[in-house]
This record gives C-alpha cells, structure tokens and sequence, in this order.
C-alpha cells in the first residue's frame, strides 16, 4: 500500500507511561526512534518536544480507557494530526506482542493510511458530554434506588406498588416516612393519600399491613436521604449543563420538537454528536455511528443476521429510551411504526427501527435547521392503499365475511 506520511508519531498509552515509535522517512526499512515518558503533564511536554525535534506530522495512538485523554489534550494543540483509533482495527500480528512493537505496528498502519480518526469533540462539547454523561449515572442509581426501596417495602409486607402507580410518588412517600417515624396504624397511613389517590384508601389501607419493623425503617430512611442527595446533585447538574448549552440552545430546542425526545435527551444528543453534522456525510453514517444501524455478517453469498453495529454507547442508550417514550405517544409516526414492526418482530426490534428513525430525522434537522415533521400515524397505510386494503379484505374473510369492494366517487 502506498504511504501517505513520511514522519509518523505511534503512541502505545499506559496509565502512568507512554511508549513512544517515530517512523521516519519512506520504504521498506524506515528510521525508527523510540522512547518511553512519563504520563505526567511534564512528561507529555517532554514527549510533544521530542516528537517536534523530528518535525513529526501525524501521531496516532489507541483507545486505550481513559488513559489516551490526557495525552491527546495535551498534544492536539502541539501537531496538526493527532488521531485516535479504535484498538479493535489496529489488532498487531500475534507472538510479538510489547509495547515497543504496539507503537512501531501504530506508526506504521498511520503512515500508510491504513486506519481511520475517531471523532474526537472539541473542548466545549467535551465539557457538555461529561456534564450529561455523569447526570446520566446519577439518574441510573437514583432508579436503582427506588427499586431498593421497593424491596425493603416487599420484605415488610408492604404492598404500596399493588396499588400505587409509583413507589415514590408525594403520596407513597408521605406514607413511607410515617412508617420509618413509627406509624403502624393502616386507616392513619392511608389517610396521607392525596389528589387522585383519594379513592384508592380502602386498597391502600389493605396493602399497608405488613410487618415493617425497626430495622426496615433504617434501610428505607437511608435510601430516602440517598434520593435526596441525589436529587440535589442532578439539580445543580441540570445548572451546569443548561449553563454551557451556549451555541446548542437551537440545536436543542430543535430536538425537542421530535415525539419521545425531551430536554435531557436532546442535551445528550448534542453532548455525544457536538450537533455539527458536517462530521457525519449521511444520516446514515450517523445511525451507524450511535450504534442502531443493522450490522452485516455475509459469507460465501450468504447472510447472517448481525443485530446491530458497534458504536457509541451512550448514545445509543439514551435513544432507546426515547424510542421507547416515542412508542407510548398517541397520533405520531413513530408510534405507528413501533405497532408496525412490533407485530411482525417483535418490541426490541422495533425499538431499535424507531431510536434509528429519531436519529435519522435529527441529522435532517441538525443540518436544514429545520423542526421536526410528523409523518403521521396514518402514514403506513396511506403509503399503499392497495396493499391496506388487501390485508383488511382478508381480515374480514378469515372473521367469515364476503367482501365486495366499491370504488369511492
């Protein structure tokens, strides 16, 4: 393969070192310096010093955790190519496996073209996806939690979610705190119901006699102060974020305009894509960089099925939960093809087909500037009329009818 970089700069990163391999010059058997530093902020000076001594054009180096952040931040101002790889597409021959032979195999598959940069956001977008991503966790173990308390309810005979739509609603809690206060009395506890609550208290009053005793009200009051704190915490999370939205703000409000999506949703979207879509040719590319775009596995002329692509995690995980809030909206497109696909593939699948379509109208929307145009939840049945129209009809014959179909005026 021809070589497109004459001075190449591969990186093997530890957490406290990094091996360095300079390949310099063309051919078959290039100049090779090599070096190992420190992964201190003095040590990456010394090694951005040494690789400019070389007047090094492109360095390249792995995924490798979180260990790889601290040495591209300091070096992507020094080099005008500072790329970062997926580990899994630069696999060096086996047997000779160190990390002086990891770093010449890096130089080496960069300077020939033979790998590509992942997407690495600028500094702003990098501050605004730690923000969303460390909300995110938050959020998971409050969830957490609450399913805890759920348990500590369950193991007292303490049937409130029987009854109740939510384990901590104002009014479950109201209750909850009684019972940790001492309160055993169900009539009394049930009487802390409010507002649609109100004509659940025969039920309620049922459901709260158990055995709750002194050591369930520790654990449930414990995990009550956890919830709280970690209310506290998302709160001022929410202010950080809402703080460096800055030049987002349209692209979020945009975002927002899609059935399922809500802000904290449309803030991650943007987080982990920096909204430029400029990055991303097709709307394609971008579901296949979230990771919800169909894998392909063929061999021999024939296909497997592959579920779906390897890509970004986090962002996929907050589209399928949108999706799945798209697919309990009434009168949307996306609804309407969740119940499409769903019934002949079943809910996951269709999942996936409805968080590829939120992204694939969020590339239109990023990149025209435009709001969000709901199709319709007609829209499967106006695309072929014929077709509807055959599938009532024989609808209608199985049910044991004789159909006779009359054109409309």
């Amino acid at each position: 393969m021809k070589q497109q970089c004459d001075r190449v700069a591969g990186l093997d990163v530890h957490r406290d070192s990094v091996v360095a391999c300079l390949r310099l010059g063309r051919g078959d058997e290039p100049e090779l310096q090599r070096r190992k530093f420190a992964t201190t902020t003095r040590g990456l000076t010394e090694l951005g010093a040494w690789m400019a001594d070389f007047e090094v054009t492109r360095v390249v180096m792995e995924s490798t955790g979180v260990y790889w952040k601290c040495v591209y931040y300091q070096l992507e101002n020094v080099f005008s190519e500072v790329w970062l790889v997926n580990a899994g597409h630069v696999k060096n021959v086996p047997g000779r496996k160190t990390d002086v032979a990891d770093a010449e195999w890096l130089a080496d598959v960069a300077a020939h073209g033979m790998v590509r940069p992942s997407f690495v956001p600028p500094p702003p977008v990098r501050e605004l996806r730690e923000l969303t991503r460390y909300r995110k966790t938050q959020i998971t173990v409050r969830a957490q939690e609450i399913q805890r308390l759920e348990k500590v309810l369950q193991d007292a005979g303490i049937k409130i979610s029987s009854v109740a739509a939510r384990v901590l609603g104002k009014s479950t809690r109201a209750m909850i705190e009684a019972l940790i206060a001492g309160e055993r009395d169900p009539a009394v506890l049930a009487e802390k119901a409010l507002g649609r609550m109100r004509p659940k208290i025969p039920a309620l009053t049922d459901a709260l006699v158990g055995r709750f005793a002194a050591h369930h009200g520790a654990v449930a009051k414990a995990i009550l102060a956890h919830i709280d704190f970690l209310d506290a915490a998302i709160a001022t999370l929410d202010e950080e974020v809402a703080n460096r939205l800055g030049p987002f703000r349209a692209a979020v409000t945009l975002l927002e305009t899609i059935p399922g999506v809500g802000r904290a949703v449309a803030e991650a979207i943007v987080a982990e894509t920096g909204a430029d879509m400029a990055r991303f040719p097709t709307p394609a590319h971008l579901c296949a960089w979230a990771g919800i775009a169909p894998a392909n596995h063929e061999s021999a002329g024939k296909r497997r099925p592959a579920g779906t692509r390897q890509g970004s995690n986090w962002l996929r995980r907050v589209l399928i939960e949108a999706a799945k809030a798209a697919s309990l909206t009434k009168g949307t497109y996306l609804s309407a093809q969740f119940r499409h696909i769903a019934a002949r593939r079943g809910a996951n699948k269709a999942t996936v087909a409805v968080a590829h379509s939120i992204m694939y109208a969020a590339w239109h929307m990023l990149t025209n500037g435009e709001i969000y145009n709901d199709l319709g939840p007609d829209y499967f049945a106006r695309r072929n009329t014929q077709v509807e129209t055959r599938r009532l009809v024989q609808r209608l014959q199985a049910l044991g009818h004789t159909v006779t179909l009359t054109p409309a005026a």
